[in-house]
């Protein structure tokens, strides 16, 4: 079966580029295909080529916040954009779905895997079909009128999440003890608000994913897994599954997903399923999200385990010089690090939550007590991510901030440098889930999370894991200048993301590494022009070790996350975060208000086309 695997990894790579060239109608007077002139037509924008740009973001990116930028630039009011994200959630779904029909009907016209796998596709399809029903449902429930009252009642964050844990609104173990996630949602009844599972809150709606479980369930026990001998590892899952979703007893919901997870991690065949194993846009109950899709490994990927021993080693060595004597933690540490399973793919299927966005890479689960038993998965999508920025437009915003010769040169690490540019991905991104491993136990998150803001800081633990592990090794001086000037343009382009709420983490992770840029004079900016100097590496490399040192001991101790939080930023009036540093938050003024002007136009096409040729 692993050349069924090499022929189907080696299709989705092509329907994925070719997918992407739809991009190219953001600078072109080809007449414009009817998928996109419907889009335009769902979001009442004109035919430009920023809009053009928004709705492909939309499409292909699968993002939404060039999408909004447009239509509040058409003068749309809040209520109108909502209405208007609802309708092209739908839009997308709708061509989604018709994608993976089409490449579900190739498998089996081609007779590629197994007909145990076959049908296990198809069974995985019907049950995206009624989560990806379902989410427009979840999404206006908890995030546009249960959330919005709390805020309109509690002010902030600190004081809802204040409100929730008095009155027990959070998600609990059956023990008592407060949880780090859940799986519910709350209502608001006469007396109050009270959460209930799924089961209740949406009954018609899991009702139509358990009837998809049953159905894939029932068929997969008809056949065997000829080829890896998985079959009741599968069933397992599908059936514990089944069960999590119809549980409606809010005491024992979390035990019931905890199952799923550790029932999940005993599968370990290069076809892996993804089930809600993450929280996103809810910053207070922190509702996971309805995530479901199929990871398919690449046969011929890399092995990064390098990686693995790097983050290791200098966890070991980090640890020791703090004198640490937190054995817990250490242990669930090593015991995570050692039983860590990494799958390098692509996203095969996807669903529900996932038509709002798909991630670069993922550790899953988050459940540090089926972790210190059976350890983590870590996907990592590189293959993606390089196809995607290769297909997006060149953007003047890009050139006007970086200068035009930074950006030559990452275009060429992009286009001419491959696995240059895949050892940078290693390192900046396959780093970065290890390093979500480190400096946690069982409970970290919850103890770290008394003012709702321990995912701001763990974003930047993450990558910083991945930064210092780098450091501690004998750099070559070419990739450690990638690494840098990758970081430099993460953390810039991240502040076009203020204003959206469910990426809020990874926009404070951006804040803090520009702290410590400016600091270490790597970046400059003066008179509206930013300068970039690569000379300063060391000075950064200095900055970064500190920092994480002094971050760790803050994990060690298990501290609130706001108070690291506030060293670097600071939440303003209007409900978003700007950074201390007056150099800092001069430059962040500047490229927001620059990018609500400029953020989607793009450069002439000649501009990008040399980069095309081979």
């Amino acid at each position: 079966m692993t050349k069924d695997f090499e022929h189907l990894y080696q299709y989705i790579t092509f329907g994925q580029q070719e997918f992407g060239k739809l991009y190219d109608y953001t600078n072109t007077d080809i007449p414009l295909p009817k998928m996109i002139k419907e889009l335009l037509d769902c979001a009442e924008l004109d035919p430009d080529g920023e809009n053009i740009l928004a709705v492909l973001n939309r499409l292909v990116g699968l993002r939404e916040d060039s999408l909004v930028q447009a239509l509040e630039a058409n003068k749309k009011t809040p209520k109108e954009i909502a209405k208007i994200k609802h309708k092209m959630y739908e839009s997308v779904k709708s061509i989604y779905l018709d994608r993976h029909l089409a490449l579900l009907d190739y498998i089996d016209e081609h007779q590629l895997l197994t007909p145990f796998y076959r049908l296990l596709l198809r069974g995985v399809h019907e049950v995206g079909k009624a989560l990806s029903e379902w989410q427009p449902k979840w999404s206006e429930h908890i995030l546009e009128i249960i959330n919005p009252s709390l805020e309109k009642k509690y002010k902030t964050t600190e004081s809802i999440m204040k409100a929730l844990r008095e009155e027990k609104l959070l998600e609990y173990e059956a023990s008592g003890e407060e949880s780090d996630r859940s799986y519910s949602a709350l209502v608001l009844k006469e007396n109050g608000y009270k959460p209930l599972t799924y089961a209740l809150v949406f009954p018609d709606e899991v009702d139509a994913v358990l009837s998809a479980f049953n159905q894939l369930i029932c068929s997969l026990e008809t056949l065997e897994d000829l080829k890896y001998n998985h079959k009741e590892q599968w069933l397992d899952y599908f059936r514990a599954l089944k069960f999590a979703f119809s549980e409606k007893d809010p005491s024992k919901v979390m035990e019931k997903w905890r199952r799923v997870d550790a029932k999940w991690m005993k599968i370990t065949t290069p076809l892996q399923v993804g089930h809600p194993l993450e929280y996103y846009e809810d910053h207070y109950r922190k509702a996971v999200a309805l995530e479901w899709d199929v990871r398919l490994n690449n046969p011929k990927a890399n092995d990064e385990n390098s990686i693995k021993e790097s983050i290791k080693s200098m966890f070991t060595l980090v640890y020791k010089e703090l004198e640490l004597e937190n054995n817990s933690m250490q242990s669930a540490v090593m015991t995570n690090l050692s039983k860590a399973q990494l799958y390098i793919g692509r996203p095969m299927l996807f669903y529900a939550a996932e038509f709002n966005g798909l991630f670069s890479a993922q550790v899953v689960p988050n459940d540090e007590i089926v972790s210190a038993s059976d350890g983590k998965k870590i996907f990592a999508f590189a293959d993606n991510v390089l196809d995607s920025i290769r297909a997006k437009p060149f953007l003047k915003i890009h050139t006007k901030v970086f200068g035009f010769d930074f950006m030559e040169k990452e275009r060429e690490l992009i286009f001419k440098k491959p696995e240059l540019w895949h050892q940078v991905y290693a390192i900046t991104t396959i780093g970065h889930e290890f390093g979500h491993i480190l400096w946690m136990d069982k409970t970290s998150e919850s103890r770290m999370n008394i003012s709702g803001m321990f995912k701001n800081i763990e974003e930047f633990k993450a990558t910083l894991g991945g930064l210092v592990a780098f450091f501690e090794q004998d750099e070559k001086k070419e990739l450690a200048i990638y690494v840098l000037t990758d970081t430099i343009k993460r953390a810039v382009g991240l502040i076009s993301w203020m204003k959206t709420g469910e990426v809020e983490a990874y926009y404070c992770e951006g804040l803090m590494h520009l702290h410590g840029l400016f600091e270490s004079e790597v970046l400059v900016f003066e008179k509206d022009s930013l300068s970039i100097n690569l000379k300063q590496y060391e000075n950064a490399k200095k900055w970064y070790k500190k920092i994480y040192t002094e971050l760790a001991l803050h994990y060690a101790k298990t501290k609130d996350a706001k108070e690291f939080l506030g060293r670097f930023v600071s939440k303003e009036e209007d409900g978003f975060f700007l950074p201390k540093d007056e150099k800092v938050r001069k430059f962040v003024n500047y490229y927001w208000e620059l990018y609500q002007k400029m953020g989607r136009s793009v450069e002439d096409v000649d501009v990008k086309a040399k980069w095309l040729e081979n």
